[in-house]
C-alpha cells in the first residue's frame, strides 16, 4: 500500500491500533486493511525498585507513558500522511502479563503495581501449587493475592477489583472490567473445555480463606472472554484518557487486552496445536501449544492463547537488560574515542562480532540475572560476569557468552518439556529485540533447542503488531472465522520467513557452555546471598 492508499484508509478508519506497555518501551502499531504496519509510536521507560518491590508509578510511569506512546503514534500518522488522527477501526491494548494491581469499589488503587518480575510470592506460590495440584509461578496474580493474605495487608479488606496492567488500561479506555483469556490465564488458572477459569480451583482457594473477608473472588476477577468477542467500546472518557489533546472520536470498538505472551503468539503465528514461538526482549519466554496436558513442573507455567487452547510457557524474568547495559558500555567508550553510533550501529556490531566468537564462547560465564528466577530457583539477582584463568575474552567471545546467557535459562526450561514431558517442538518463531540483528539471535536460539528458528519481517514488530491483528480480527474476521484461519489465510499466507538451523558445532558448544553454566549457578546463588 502506497503512502496515499494509506492515508485514505486512516481516515476511513479501515485500520487496527494495537498498544503494548512492555518492561522497557510503551510502544503503539498501527496496521491498515492489509495488516501491514504504517505508523509506529514509543515511549521507554523503566520499573523502579522501591521498599523491594519492583514497580510502575501510575500517574508518572504508567498514564504519563501511555499518552506520551499515543501522542508519539498521532505525530507520525501527521508526518507521514498530512492528516490528525481521529479514529481507527478497532484499539487493543496490551501489557506484560501477571503482577498485582488492587482496587476498591470505587477502582482507587490500594496498593502499588507489583509487577512479573517480582519474586516476593515464594511461600503463596508453593502452597497454592500443593492446593491446586497445578503449578502457580510467583509472578501470576494470584500468588501476589494470596501472599498478601499471608501478610495479613490491611487493604483486602477493601478489595473490589484485582486486575493486571492491560486489564486497567482496558477499565479506562472502555469501562468494561474484561479481558482476554489468555492474560487470564496468568491470573488464575484457566479449563479450556469452559473458556473460564477453573472452577474446582475456584473452590479450593474459597475454602482455604472462609471467613476471611466479605468478597469472593470470583467477584473481584475480570470477567473472561476470547479473542474476538465483544469487550466494549472506547468510550468519551477512555478517548480523552488516551488522548489528551481530544482528536480521537469515541466509540472505537475494542478488542479483548491481552498479555504480552498472547500477542507474541498472534504476532508469530504460533496459535495452533503443535507450533511454537519465543519472545526475547527484556525477558523471554516460549510458548508451545499443546494437544494434550502435561505433569506439574514448577519451571513450567500453564497458560492458554488468545483462542483458549492449553499452553506450555517457560517464562525468564532476564534476557537482554544486561546485554543493554554492557552496550552502553560499549557507546561510552565509542564516544570517548570521538565517534558516534547509532543504536543499530552498535548492536549490530556486538550481535554479529558474537557469530565469530568460539561455539562455547572460550570459557566465559556471564549471568545476566538483574532479577530473581523460577526455573533457576533464585528469588534475586546479581549481574555477574565468571571467566577462568586461560579463558579468551574477545570481543567476540564476549557477545557470544552475553547472547548464549540470554537463553541459558530458556534452555533450561525447554529440557524439562522435550526431555521429561516428550513433547515434540518441529520448530520456532522468534520475535523481539533479540532477533532484530539477522541471523544472531536465531543462531543462538537455534543452537540452544536443537530445533530450526524462523523469524518473519515482523519480528522487531512484536507485541504491538500482535495486538493490531488481533484488535483487526475483532473487526474484521468472517463469520464463525478460528484466530487460527484468520491469521493464516489473511494475515500470514504471504508473510517472507528466514528459517535458519545452528550447525551440530554450534549446537555442541551451547550444551558444552550450559553444562559450564549450571554449574556456575552456584557463583551466582553465591552472590546473590553475599553481594548488595
Amino acid at each position: 500500500m502506497n503512502k496515499d492508499e494509506a492515508k485514505k484508509a486512516i481516515e476511513a478508519g479501515r485500520t487496527a491500533l494495537g498498544i503494548e506497555l512492555g518492561s522497557t518501551r510503551i510502544k503503539a502499531c498501527l496496521i491498515d486493511d492489509q495488516h501491514m504496519p504504517i505508523a509506529a509510536g514509543e515511549y521507554s521507560w523503566e520499573n523502579r525498585l522501591e521498599n523491594g518491590i519492583w514497580t510502575y508509578h501510575m500517574e508518572d510511569d504508567i498514564i504519563k507513558g501511555l499518552q506520551s506512546c499515543y501522542r508519539s503514534l498521532a505525530s507520525d500518522v501527521e508526518a507521514q500522511y498530512g492528516v490528525k488522527l481521529t479514529t481507527t477501526g478497532a484499539i487493543g491494548v496490551s501489557a506484560m502479563m501477571h503482577g498485582y494491581l488492587p482496587f476498591d469499589k470505587d477502582w482507587k488503587q490500594l496498593a502499588e503495581f507489583r509487577t512479573w518480575r517480582n519474586t516476593i510470592t515464594g511461600e503463596a506460590a508453593e502452597k497454592l501449587t500443593k492446593l491446586f495440584d497445578f503449578n502457580i509461578p510467583q509472578r501470576w496474580s494470584i500468588a501476589h493475592l494470596y501472599q498478601a493474605i499471608l501478610n495479613g495487608e490491611e487493604h483486602l479488606k477493601e478489595l473490589a477489583h484485582l486486575t493486571t496492567l492491560a486489564g486497567y488500561i482496558h477499565y479506562r479506555l472502555t469501562g468494561k472490567d474484561l479481558m482476554g483469556v489468555g492474560e487470564a490465564s496468568g491470573m488464575f488458572p484457566i479449563d479450556s473445555s469452559s473458556m473460564d477459569y477453573d472452577g474446582a480451583m475456584m473452590n479450593k482457594f474459597e475454602a482455604a480463606i472462609s471467613g476471611k473477608y466479605s468478597w469472593k473472588l470470583r467477584e473481584v476477577l475480570p470477567e473472561v472472554v476470547k479473542a474476538g468477542e465483544e469487550a466494549g467500546s472506547l468510550t468519551e472518557e477512555g478517548a480523552r484518557f488516551l488522548d489528551p489533546e481530544g482528536n480521537l472520536k469515541a466509540g472505537i470498538p475494542c478488542a479483548p487486552c491481552e498479555g504480552d505472551a498472547g500477542t507474541g503468539m498472534v504476532a508469530t503465528n504460533a496459535v495452533r496445536v503443535h507450533t511454537g514461538n519465543v519472545s526475547a526482549g527484556t525477558s523471554d519466554f516460549a510458548m508451545i501449544v499443546l494437544s494434550e496436558s502435561i505433569g506439574v513442573h514448577e519451571e513450567l507455567d500453564m497458560v492458554t492463547t488468545p483462542s483458549g487452547m492449553p499452553v506450555a510457557m517457560v517464562h525468564c524474568n532476564n534476557c537482554t537488560s544486561d546485554i543493554n547495559a554492557w552496550a552502553g558500555l560499549f557507546k561510552d567508550f565509542a564516544k570517548a574515542s570521538g565517534t558516534e553510533l547509532s543504536a543499530d550501529q552498535l548492536y549490530t556490531t556486538l550481535f554479529t562480532a558474537a557469530l565469530s566468537g568460539d561455539k562455547d564462547a572460550g570459557g566465559l560465564i556471564p549471568f545476566n540475572y538483574i532479577s530473581g528466577e523460577g526455573v533457576t530457583k533464585l528469588d534475586s539477582g546479581r549481574p555477574l560476569f565468571i571467566r577462568t584463568q586461560d579463558a579468551k575474552l574477545t570481543l567476540a567471545n564476549f557477545m557470544r557468552a552475553n547472547l548464549m546467557s540470554a537463553m541459558a535459562t530458556l534452555a533450561i526450561g525447554m529440557d524439562i518439556l522435550t526431555k521429561e514431558e516428550k513433547v515434540q517442538i518441529d520448530s520456532l518463531t522468534g520475535h523481539g529485540g533479540f532477533f532484530k540483528t539477522p541471523k544472531v539471535g536465531q543462531t543462538i536460539l537455534s543452537a540452544a533447542c536443537g530445533v530450526p528458528v524462523s523469524v518473519m519481517e515482523s519480528a522487531g514488530e512484536g507485541g504491538p503488531y500482535g495486538m493490531a491483528l488481533l484488535a483487526a480480527y475483532r473487526v474484521w474476521k468472517g463469520d464463525k472465522e478460528s484466530l487460527e484461519d484468520y491469521l493464516d489465510k489473511k494475515v500470514f499466507a504471504q508473510a517472507k520467513v528466514e528459517t535458519l538451523c545452528a550447525e551440530a558445532a554450534d549446537i555442541a558448544g551451547f550444551a558444552s557452555f550450559l553444562e559450564s553454566y549450571k554449574k556456575a549457578l552456584a557463583v551466582e546463588r553465591a552472590a546473590v546471598e553475599n553481594v548488595g
